[in-house]
């Protein structure tokens, strides 16, 4: 897995069969923080598997920067919360330039109130052509406080 942390500025991974996208191979992956124990490759590798979540507090940015232009046409995401109620706000963009210029595909807010609302899953159907960035912006509370960012899954097809 080749990663790298993300600096602030303003505003592996295992194929999981056959058409999904093998993001070790194909992408740099890069990460605002994360968890030495949920680890951001973990989100890539099972819809079983733990997961990523964020070492702090606040925004957090998955970036996936690709060593070929890449086609899309699924994004497939799940997000989980077991312990605390709170609002997230999700935006998943990409670029056709290597990161100098992005699209916006979704922004989404969602409730999470366990234990009885704890998954978020999303299914996108796009026709992405030339992606060389596709990037993730988790607001894991959108009211501020503690909660720290998690991904559960990111499956590209």
């Amino acid at each position: 897995m080749r990663k790298r942390l993300i600096t602030t500025r303003p505003e592996t991974v295992q194929s999981r069969g056959e058409g999904w996208l093998d993001v070790e191979r194909a992408a740099i992956v890069e990460i605002t923080s994360e968890d030495r124990n949920f680890p951001v490759e973990s989100a890539f590798v099972s819809k079983e598997a733990q997961g990523w979540r964020a070492a702090m507090a606040g925004t957090q940015t998955i970036r996936l920067i690709f060593d070929q232009p890449q086609r899309l046409k699924q994004i497939s995401l799940v997000f989980e919360e077991k312990e605390i109620p709170r609002m997230q706000e999700f935006v998943l963009r990409w670029s056709s330039d290597g990161g100098s210029s992005f699209r916006e595909i979704v922004r989404q807010q969602w409730n999470f109130s366990p234990p009885e609302t704890i998954r978020e899953v999303e299914q996108y159907q796009v026709e992405l052509s030339n992606v060389t960035v596709l990037e993730l912006t988790v607001v894991p509370n959108t009211s501020g406080g503690s909660a720290r960012a998690s991904l559960k899954s990111l499956c590209l097809f």
